[in-house]
């Protein structure tokens, strides 16, 4: 066998993914409160770019891309391909309180107090606490590792080895802690929390430490073993496990420990004079971004002999370049994957999540003729406001549960309505079981499995139909 060496030249074509394209990719995913943040590192790296005020353009912005308006936030669409700039007439109002001009002086926010944390409440009990110099400096430490519930998970023994102090000093100073407020604070677990709590009451007999050692069995609604191990009757039960309802489980949650988080919508969708739907981009999500070509002109006539210096102004303004236009493509992006949603899901902003239609990205993506994983990236952290109320835009996209009527298809969201529905709807005196639940869906013209069913209910928190005849059965239903 004899060996040789040769050359050959071959010509073909490959997809080469640039840094540009990999952040263009990234910036469809990106929430609107990330995507913010991006921007503003850009506009402390780049000298060209700038924000757009709400009065509009400056003199010298511009837009690299020719004929587009850069408030790309104001534009909207409609299902039958309509489009417009006018703000919906719900929102007009809000929005236009933002040119109003403030009044003088200074907001009445400058002097609202800031909300009390657990650890502030805390640490002010500690100081008025007759401690002794050790058990206040325990004390302390204890204090570091409460948990915004007001659990403290720490090892005794290992906090009394790393301060140098016996343990049963660390153990009294916990006590002492555990009698702060709120009651059940310093608790290591639940059922030392309740115990707290019962204690501070001077309820906490035998039969309710029983009870209360027994949470288990009082999870899986196990009454009849619990009157065995308590010792008590039907009455007495009920009597204690209402008094266990109304302790709290997790005393730390109500101090604010942070500020409300709220969801801001990145699509509007309302009903449009005519008929159909009008779908516009939140403007608020969305940061207008210019370039100031008038600044780049200038700084340019001054480094035309710097060829370093040129080459930097010029790598700063394609970057800005990129980024206006990735900008533009991604808001026009969500606009059209909005539209087509709320095209394949008319009949349930129309009547409500018993009409919500299976739907898949790929349906989704030949449509408007983009790639299933672009589709993808644009639903993650979206969020559309709707007269059905603010859906995140994975939301639309469900399973298909076969019809027994040979009809479309129902979507998972739909059957676990109606599982909802059935279960609500039981008699007093009778609980259905998940075959009966099968069967009656079946009647509804769905097929679906019993396994699914549980699945389902379990996902939905709903007790099985033995837990639920318990509960009923003790009266607490």
């Amino acid at each position: 066998m004899k060996s040789f060496t040769s050359l050959q030249q071959r010509q073909q074509q490959t997809l080469t993914m640039t840094p540009q394209l990999m952040e263009s990719i990234r910036l469809l995913q990106l929430a609107h409160y990330e995507l913010h943040q991006f921007v503003e590192q850009e506009l402390e790296k780049n000298p060209f770019l700038e924000l757009a005020s709400n009065d509009g353009p400056a003199p010298g912005d511009v837009s690299p891309i020719s004929g587009e308006n850069p408030n790309i936030g104001t534009r909207k669409t409609s299902v039958d391909g309509s489009t417009g700039a006018e703000l919906p007439g719900q929102w007009k109002s809000i929005r236009d309180t933002a040119n109003v001009p403030a009044a003088d002086g200074p907001s009445l926010a400058e002097f609202a107090a800031s909300p009390e944390t657990l650890h502030d409440h805390v640490a002010r009990q500690i100081a008025l606490t007759a401690f002794t110099p050790q058990e206040r400096f325990i004390a302390r430490e204890l204090a570091g590792h409460l948990e915004d519930t007001g659990y403290v998970q720490v090892n005794l023994f290992e906090l009394a080895k790393k301060l140098n102090v016996p343990e049963t000093v660390v153990q009294r100073t916990l006590g002492t802690l555990q009698l702060l407020d709120p009651p059940g604070i310093f608790a290591r677990n639940l059922r030392e929390c309740l115990e707290i709590q019962l204690r501070q009451r001077n309820r906490f007999d035998p039969a309710m430490a029983a009870l209360v050692a027994n949470l288990e069995m009082l999870a899986q609604r196990n009454f009849r073993a619990l009157k065995r191990y308590c010792g008590v009757d039907e009455d007495d039960l009920l009597d204690m496990m209402h008094e266990i309802r109304t302790l709290d489980p997790k005393p730390g949650n109500r101090f604010q420990s942070g500020g409300p988080e709220y969801i801001i919508a990145d699509v509007w969708v309302r009903p449009s004079p005519g008929d159909g739907w009008n779908i516009e981009l939140n403007p608020d999500t969305l940061p207008k971004v210019l370039i100031n070509q008038t600044y780049f002109s200038e700084v340019s006539r001054l480094t035309t002999q710097n060829a370093q210096d040129q080459a930097f102004l010029n790598d700063c303004f394609q970057n800005a370049s990129w980024l206006v236009r990735s900008l533009d493509h991604r808001a026009k992006t969500i606009l059209k994957v909005a539209t087509e949603i709320v095209r394949q899901q008319d009949v349930f902003l129309e009547h409500g999540i018993a009409h919500l239609r299976p739907l898949k990205l790929k349906a989704v993506a030949e449509a408007i003729n983009m790639h299933e994983s672009t589709v993808s990236r644009v639903t993650s952290n979206k969020y559309m406001l709707t007269p059905r109320g603010v859906f995140e835009l994975k939301y639309f996209f469900t399973v298909a549960i076969a019809s027994s009527q040979g009809g479309d298809a129902y979507s998972a969201e739909t059957v676990r309505h109606c599982i909802k529905s059935i279960i609500a709807a039981e008699p007093l005196d009778k609980a259905f079981s998940d075959d009966e639940i099968v069967a009656r869906l079946k009647e509804s013209g769905i097929i679906i499995a019993r396994r699914t069913v549980t699945k389902y209910r379990e996902a939905m928190n709903i007790p099985s139909s033995v837990q639920r005849r318990r509960e009923r059965r003790a009266g607490l239903c």
